[in-house]
C-alpha cells in the first residue's frame, strides 16, 4: 500500500519550467533515493511533497498526514531554545510534562507537580528521558552540547539533532534532504545502519553514493523531463543507465543502417523505373511497350512500399543518445623526478592547552593518493594547513622537496576574489585571449552570460568549480584537497575522480566522500585515536577493521542490559522511596553514559 503518490507533478520558477512529468510513488517500507544534477529542483520537489510549497501541475496523495512524518531539512528552524528541548519536543506530551516538573521541582508537594510526576511515571517518562540521551549520544552529540542554543549549532550538529528527533518520534515515513552533509564517517556508518533497518518508508536526497548504495531499495532520477525509476542504490542505477545508453545506441545505429539501406533501395528503384520507362518509349511494338511499362510499374510499387517503410521507421525513430553536459577537466602536473615530494616528521600541533595531534609522521611519494579520515575535530583540515604552510608545527618538521608545487583546495574556498567576474579571473592570466577564456569556462560549465557573474554571487557548487579551475592553471605536482566534492553533484564528482586518477603527481585528500576514497586512494591515514597508516583504499581499510568489531558489540550489549535494568527499575515505583529510586536511576544513567561515549 502506498504512503505517498505524486502524478504528473510540474514546477515553474519565474515562468521557466524547473521540472515536469514527475511521477513518484512510495509504498510502505520502501527506502527511496532521489538523485539529479544540482539546480534540477530536488529540494523544491521535497518541499512540495512536504506541503511547504505548491506545484504548478499534477496532483499528490498522502495516506499519512504530514504532521506524522519525520523530516531532515537543510536549514531547520525551531522555537525550542536548546538541543535537548528540540529533540524532546518530538513527544509533545512528555516534553510538556517534563517542563512542568522542572518548573515546580522546588515544591514537590504542589498538586501540579505530583499529578505531573504520576503522569510522567505512567507514560514511562524516565525511560523516554534515557532514550533521548542515548540517541543524542549515538548521533555524535556529547552531553556538553545538549544545553547549547539550537541556532548556534554547526550544519552537521543540526543534522544530527534532526536525526535524533526523528528517532524519538519514530514516524512511519521520513523525508531526508542531504542528511549526510557534514557528518563524519563514524556517524555516517551509524546512520546507514539505522536507516537500513528502519521498518518504515523514506525518501532521501543525497549526493553520497556510498550512503545510497547502503540504504536505498529504489532510485528515482529527476530530470527536466520527469522521473525514471531504477532498482537498487547508486551503483545499480549507474549500471542500468549504462545499459540503457548502450541499448539506445545500438538501436540508433541499427536504425541508421536501415535508413541508409532504404534510401539506397528507393534510389535504385527510382533509377530502374526511369530506365525502364525510357526503354519502353524506344520500342515501337505497342504490345512489347505495354509489357515493358507494366514491368516498370512494379518498380514504382516497390518504390512506394519502401517509402512507406521509411515513414514507419521515421515515426518510430530512436533518438541518438546524448551524454549530459559535463565538466571537462584535466589537471596537468609539472614534471617531477624525485620520488618523495614531502615528509611530516614527528609533527605536533595544538591550540592553547588543547593538543590536536602529536608526533604525526607521513611521507608523500610521487603517484600516491592519500586519503585522510577521522572524526570531526580530530585535526584533518589542520594537518593540510600545516602541509601548505598556512600553519606552523609546534614540534617536529615538515620537509618539502624544492621542486614541489602545491595546489591547495580549501574546504572554506579561501583565496577566491569574490568581487572578480569569472571572465576577468582568467583574462588576467598572461597571454590568455577572450576566446580561450570562454572556451575554458565552457569546459567548467560556465557559458554565455554566466561568465560575467561575480564569483561572490555564485552558488557553493559553482565556487567549487572555480576552485578547481584555479588548480587547472596551478601547474601543481602535489594536490592538497580539503573536502573537494562538497556541494558538487554526482556527475561532477565522477569527473573530478577521473581527473585525480589521471593526475601524474601526488594527492593528499581529506574527504567524507567514501565513494571517492574507495575509487582513488592508494593509502588511508586515519587520525582517530592517533595515526593509522593503511596501504589500500577505503573499502579495504574498513574490511581490515571489521575483525575488531567484537568488542564494540560486547559494549553495546552491556548498554542494552543496563537499559533493561533501568526499565525494570521504573516498574518498582511505590516499592522503593523516591530518593532511592532517583539515586539508582542516576547511577545507571552514569554507567550507560560512560559506556556510550567510549
Amino acid at each position: 500500500m502506498f504512503v505517498f503518490k505524486g502524478k504528473e507533478l510540474k514546477k515553474e520558477i519565474e515562468g521557466k519550467i524547473l521540472f515536469e512529468n514527475v511521477n513518484i510513488e512510495i509504498n510502505e517500507g520502501e527506502h527511496i533515493a532521489l538523485i539529479g544534477r544540482n539546480g534540477i529542483g530536488k529540494t523544491t520537489l521535497l518541499k512540495g511533497i512536504l506541503g511547504y510549497t505548491t506545484f504548478d501541475g499534477g496532483y499528490i496523495q498522502r495516506r499519512i498526514p504530514t504532521n506524522d512524518w519525520g523530516y531532515v531539512v537543510q536549514n531547520p528552524y525551531t522555537q525550542e531554545k536548546t538541543v535537548l528541548s528540540y529533540v524532546q519536543s518530538a513527544n509533545e506530551n512528555l516534553h510538556q510534562l517534563k517542563k512542568d516538573l522542572v518548573k515546580y521541582q522546588e515544591d514537590p508537594t504542589n498538586p501540579i507537580y505530583q499529578q505531573g510526576y504520576q503522569a510522567f511515571i505512567e507514560l514511562n517518562g524516565f525511560t523516554w528521558e534515557l532514550e533521548v540521551e542515548r540517541v543524542l549520544s549515538s548521533v555524535g552529540l556529547p552531553k556538553e552540547s545538549w544545553s547549547l542554543p539550537f541556532h548556534t549549532l554547526s550544519g552537521g550538529q543540526k543534522t544530527r539533532a534532526q536525526i535524533a528527533r526523528i528517532m524519538i518520534s519514530n514516524p512511519k515515513f521520513l523525508v531526508l534532504d542531504e542528511p549526510t552533509n557534514h557528518l563524519d564517517n563514524q556517524t555516517l556508518q551509524w546512520l546507514e545502519n539505522w536507516l537500513r533497518d528502519y521498518p518504515g518508508a523514506f525518501l532521501v536526497v543525497s549526493h553520497d553514493r556510498y550512503f545510497l548504495d547502503m540504504v536505498a531499495h529504489w532510485t528515482y532520477e529527476l530530470t527536466e523531463q520527469g522521473t525514471n525509476k531504477y532498482k537498487g542504490g547508486y551503483s545499480q542505477f549507474k549500471e542500468q543507465k549504462a545499459l540503457e545508453f548502450k541499448t539506445q545506441w545500438d538501436l540508433y545505429k541499427k536504425q541508421e543502417r536501415q535508413k541508409k539501406e532504404l534510401k539506397e533501395t528507393i534510389q535504385r528503384y527510382t533509377q530502374w523505373f526511369g530506365m525502364a520507362l525510357n526503354n519502353a518509349k524506344k520500342v515501337e511494338d505497342p504490345h512489347a511497350r505495354f509489357a515493358m511499362r507494366t514491368r516498370a510499374q512494379k518498380h514504382v510499387n516497390r518504390f512506394k512500399a519502401k517509402e512507406k517503410e521509411m515513414e514507419r521507421l521515421e515515426k518510430d525513430r530512436v533518438e541518438k543518445p546524448r551524454n549530459k553536459r559535463q565538466l571537462k577537466m584535466e589537471i596537468v602536473s609539472e614534471g617531477f623526478e624525485a620520488r618523495t615530494l614531502a615528509r611530516l616528521e614527528s609533527v605536533s600541533f595544538g591550540y592553547s592547552e588543547k593538543i590536536i595531534f602529536e608526533k604525526i609522521s607521513i611521507s608523500i611519494k610521487k603517484g600516491e593518493r592519500i586519503g585522510i579520515i577521522g572524526p570531526n575535530g580530530v585535526g584533518k583540515s589542520t594537518l593540510l594547513k600545516l602541509l601548505t604552510g598556512h600553519l606552523n608545527p609546534q614540534k617536529g618538521e615538515i620537509v618539502l622537496n624544492p621542486q614541489v608545487r602545491i595546489g591547495y583546495f580549501a574546504q572554506e574556498l579561501e583565496g577566491l576574489d569574490l568581487q572578480e567576474t569569472l571572465l576577468d579571473s582568467l583574462l588576467k592570466i598572461p597571454q590568455m585571449t577572450l576566446t580561450q577564456a570562454r572556451t575554458i569556462l565552457g569546459c567548467f560549465l560556465f557559458s554565455k552570460d554566466e561568465v560575467y557573474k561575480k564569483i561572490g554571487d555564485l552558488s557553493m557548487g559553482e565556487k567549487c568549480r572555480v576552485a578547481f579551475l584555479r588548480l587547472y592553471f596551478s601547474g601543481a605536482n602535489l594536490l592538497v584537497l580539503d573536502e573537494p566534492t562538497n556541494y558538487l553533484d554526482i556527475d561532477t564528482r565522477e569527473i573530478i575522480e577521473e581527473s585525480l586518477l589521471e593526475f601524474s603527481g601526488a594527492v593528499i585528500c581529506v574527504s567524507h566522500d567514501r565513494y571517492l576514497l574507495e575509487k582513488i586512494a592508494t593509502s588511508i591515514v586515519d587520525l582517530k585515536g592517533g595515526v593509522t597508516n593503511f596501504p589500500g583504499n577505503y573499502k579495504e581499510y574498513i574490511e581490515s577493521k571489521s575483525q575488531n568489531t567484537f568488542h564494540d558489540l560486547e559494549r553495546e550489549n552491556t548498554i542494552r542490559n543496563l537499559e533493561l535494568k533501568l526499565a525494570t527499575l521504573m516498574a518498582t515505583e511505590g516499592v522503593k522511596s523516591e530518593n532511592d529510586l532517583v539515586a539508582e536511576i542516576r547511577k545507571l544513567k552514569e554507567e550507560i553514559e560512560e559506556l556510550t561515549i567510549k
